[in-house]
């Protein structure tokens, strides 16, 4: 038996279209899955050619997390979802996060948009005894300087997976959740391409390296899967040692 097998299994990654979600998504169809991704431009081939974004064999929607409509207007993919993967995520820098607009947009992609999408879609997980993940950051337990939306956001997404896991249990749906470091995408670019701040960040790192989105991958699939059937509520933090 191969548990890293999802052939046949339905999977809808939020924020799917490029970096760490986009390389979960393929991860899965890799391993057999049905593939939906939920994405921001209007379609998949306007991802064409961007580093980071590879939407081939993927279903795909474009969708406004950031609003409670589109949320419940955006068609459901599957009849039941197996695995549903939060990825989506906002930053927004230059202190624009201490203004009432950027604290906002901050918040409802990080958060609240977490909330919304896993109560839409209980049903469908309900019925497949499904698994919820969701991607959050190192930042959610140490302080973010320059972005308090982004670190609130992500200390209530952990709390979040907590309050969801204990509520959804019951019916089948394991929720956990993902803690990565740094990892080369297009949000860490502002540390990526500066020399200094790279080697800063470095420098911190036990592992003395940055993660990778294969090695994020790796550990959605186990969460997903049955080797994780007895973990719940629990963020994996995934960050080389960093905050040790």
């Amino acid at each position: 038996m191969n548990e890293l097998d999802f052939t046949g299994r339905n999977i809808l990654v939020v924020g799917g279209s490029s970096g760490i979600g986009n390389g979960i998504a393929q991860a899965f169809r890799a391993r057999g899955g049905n593939v939906h991704v939920w994405g921001t431009r209007a379609s998949a081939a306007d991802y064409a050619g961007e580093e980071g974004s590879d939407l081939d064999g993927l279903g795909y929607t474009q969708v406004d997390v950031s609003s409670l409509e589109a949320i419940a207007a955006a068609p459901q993919p599957f009849d039941s979802i197996d695995v549903l993967v939060h990825s989506q995520g906002a930053v927004l820098y230059r202190r624009k996060e201490f203004e009432p607009e950027g604290w906002r947009r901050v918040m409802a992609v990080n958060l609240d948009s977490v909330m919304f999408i896993s109560q839409r879609f209980h049903g469908a997980l309900a019925a497949a005894k499904g698994s919820v993940i969701v991607v959050s950051s190192i930042g959610a337990f140490r302080a973010t300087f320059g972005n308090p939306a982004y670190a609130a956001s992500k200390a209530g997404a952990v709390n979040l997976v907590h309050a969801l896991a204990q509520a959804w249990a019951g019916d089948g749906i394991r929720v956990n959740g993902i803690a990565p470091s740094l990892v080369d995408t297009k949000m860490t670019k502002v540390t990526m391409e500066h020399d200094e701040r790279r080697e800063r960040a470095l420098a911190k790192i036990p592992l003395r390296r940055f993660g990778t989105v294969e090695e994020m991958a790796g550990v959605a699939l186990f969460l997903a899967s049955p080797l994780a059937s007895y973990v719940c509520g629990q963020t994996l933090v995934v960050d080389g040692g960093l905050t040790l």
